[in-house]
């Protein structure tokens, strides 16, 4: 057998044993409801840092991520950002989750903004947008294992089995032991992805002579660049414009990436913390302990410095070992060209879907030097896909099982009646997203899409559960709808039904649908307040204001705090991130580069650094992520079995 497949199966039976082990752990330890859906609220401080942003960071950080800066440049690489956008969301909603949750006894988001809202049409909304976004976003995940183990096997396993195979896994230990074993065994998975990153990364970079041979292949690639913007650059250094008026985004000549559209693909990002499942990842700790240092140290700081370093790497390498073919031709002398055999003569550039190759082929060629590097790369890119997938399947099925069975149908479950419907529910969802990946195919990215621009809707219910009391139950369900159905109207399923085609004016969909639905809430809320239901929401909001406040002091710095927060997103991801362009540097002329690189990854380096200081200002120094200035003690422990009138 050839010794790189050895190894691989060596190493994923070692990293199947440990998650096994993990599965039964949990299960012998959870003896109620809420130790199975949300580990009892007692997960520790590191393994809810390290759960947390495994969650965030999933499979397609590892392999996509990667892909697109090979295909599209540094203006692409913008999106690294969501390594601070994304907890963020945390910084702003996490914290104030976690204090209502813990005070009335939460265990699902459902149960929670049905109680505050009065409403369940809510828990219903809550329900379905938690199964678009898990069962697509599942899917997602489990079919590019299935791809990964096909190319590392040299076709010996196809997609479907390799995906099938490595999902029966992670579906038992989940099933088995609920969110408690997805968060110890995500937990390995994060520092398995950051390691893979930081391996191939440094690979690549050794592969393309070191920092200097790197730097010349990539002024030689940009010079040579047929493409250009309309100011003259490389389409891989430059960003095209700030926005572009055209009906469908995917028209653009010199890139998609106009200002417009980094700034609304990165906040629909913003979408996975603000998610159902994140919700429930705020209830299963004992206190806000770990929010502070998982949102600033490990995900902005950590995975941040991974993405705007190695992971650009990775792509751009990605031109000098063989994979664009035309670069090959022209400039033989810069290319160490490792992966045109893999490639067989083709070139990752001429289909778009085929770029997604990249990783897998640098895994699979790397073991060509070091075949035991191919097991253990392999796994950390399996950790990847499977940290996320982990996570969705565990809330899914608790949601599921609290709001919709329980709640409708057998309010007076047993816990053991309903840790065994979660784990019924485990399996359902898992077969619904097998399903999904087996017969989507090539429209599963397309509809992962869809998944995270739906999460995103939640903000203005969570926002209002947080801090704006003002927003009525009619406000919110409105602006969910409409925001759902801006949503799917200007992806890629809208081009059938409407003639602008998909993110027009360049615009991603998450945000037409989260402007619409901010817009529709107020707007209806304005019309429908009621003093009874206003006095409900306004005892809730009021005990978080009386344990979670400012010092005279600090409150001293919240216009500092906007105006920080306002700068970073207007020149980060905003309309002034095109001055990054030629800020510190001409394009065209390599020779004024500083240490050897565009004005444009400069750029986002500072703005990585800055936005680390944005999210520390915000978690420690502002108290958004930090314990409550007053302890509390739990009302009751399962606020689950109050019914509200069905509307």
């Amino acid at each position: 057998m050839d010794p790189k497949i050895m190894w691989l199966f060596a190493f994923v039976a070692l990293y199947w044993s440990y998650s096994i082990y993990w599965g039964v752990k949990s299960a012998i330890i959870s003896h109620t409801a809420v130790d199975y859906f949300i580990a009892g609220r007692q997960i520790t401080v590191w393994v809810f840092v390290l759960a947390a942003t495994a969650t965030s960071f999933s499979g397609w950080t590892f392999i996509g991520h990667p892909a697109l800066i090979y295909r599209d440049g540094f203006q692409y690489a913008y999106a690294s950002f969501y390594a601070i956008l994304i907890p963020f969301t945390g910084v702003i909603l996490l914290k104030r989750q976690w204090m209502i949750g813990k005070r009335f006894g939460f265990v699902t988001p459902g149960e929670m903004l049905s109680h505050y809202y009065q409403s369940n049409t809510v828990r219903l909304l809550v329900i379905i947008i938690a199964l678009v976004f898990s069962i697509p976003y599942l899917g997602l995940q489990l079919r590019a294992s299935g791809f990964l183990f096909n190319i590392l096997t040299d076709g010996a396993l196809s997609v479907e089995v390799g995906m099938w195979l490595l999902s029966t896994v992670v579906l038992l230990y989940v099933m088995v032991g609920g969110l408690r074993a997805a968060a110890y065994v995500d937990a390995l998975q994060v520092i398995l992805l950051a390691l893979g990153i930081i391996f191939i990364g440094s690979f690549t970079l050794y592969y393309t002579a070191g920092w200097e041979g790197f730097t010349k292949a990539l002024a030689t690639l940009t010079i040579s660049d047929e493409i250009r913007t309309p100011q003259g650059y490389s389409h891989y250094i430059a960003i095209p414009a700030t926005i572009h008026w055209v009906s469908d985004g995917s028209q653009s000549s010199s890139g998609i990436w106009t200002s417009s559209m980094i700034f609304t693909y990165t906040i629909a990002l913003m979408g996975i913390q603000s998610a159902p499942a994140f919700s429930m990842w705020a209830f299963s700790n004992h206190d806000p302990r770990p929010f502070a240092p998982q949102q600033v140290w490990a995900s902005s700081l950590g995975i941040g410095f991974i993405l705007v370093i190695f992971t650009a790497i990775q792509g751009i390498g990605g031109h000098f070992l063989g994979a664009d073919s035309v670069f090959n031709e022209q400039h033989p002398e810069l290319v160490h060209n490792m992966m045109g055999a893999g490639l067989s003569g083709k070139d990752l550039m001429d289909v778009s879907s085929q770029s997604e190759m990249l990783v897998p082929l640098l895994i699979y060629l790397i073991g060509d030097h070091f075949p035991f590097m191919v097991g253990l790369l392999a796994v950390c890119a399996i950790a990847a896909m499977q940290s996320t997938a982990s996570a969705y399947m565990s809330t899914a099925s608790s949601i599921l099982t609290r709001d919709l069975l329980k709640y409708f149908f057998l309010p007076n479950a047993s816990h053991l009646q309903q840790r065994i419907v979660g784990r019924i529910f485990t399996v359902l969802v898992v077969v619904a997203a097998l399903m999904v990946a087996t017969h989507a195919n090539d429209a599963l990215v397309l509809i992962g899409g869809l998944a995270v621009a739906y999460g995103l809707q939640m903000w203005p219910a969570l926002v209002g559960i947080c801090w704006v009391p003002w927003f009525t139950r009619e406000g919110i369900v409105a602006g969910l709808i409409v925001g759902l159905l801006a949503v799917t109207l200007t992806e890629s399923i809208g081009v059938f039904f409407m003639p602008w085609g998909r993110w027009p004016l360049t615009i991603h969909s998450a945000g037409w649908g989260i402007v619409l639905n901010f817009i529709v809430t107020c707007a209806v809320s304005a019309m429908t307040q009621k003093n009874i239901t206003y006095r409900h929401r306004l005892r809730i909001y009021s005990f978080l204001q009386q344990h979670d406040y400012l010092t005279p002091e600090k409150a001293k710095l919240k216009p500092f705090a906007w105006a920080l927060v306002l700068f970073w997103f207007f020149f980060s991801i905003g309309p002034g991130s095109i001055l990054g362009n030629d800020f510190f540097s001409n394009p065209n002329q390599p020779e004024t580069w500083f240490f050897g690189i565009p004005s444009i990854w400069l750029w986002q380096i500072i703005f990585w650094i800055l936005g680390v200081y944005m999210m520390w200002f915000l978690a420690y120094k502002m108290e958004l992520a930090t314990c409550a200035k007053k302890e509390f003690k739990a009302l009751q422990d399962d606020i689950g079995d109050v019914k509200l009138t069905k509307n």
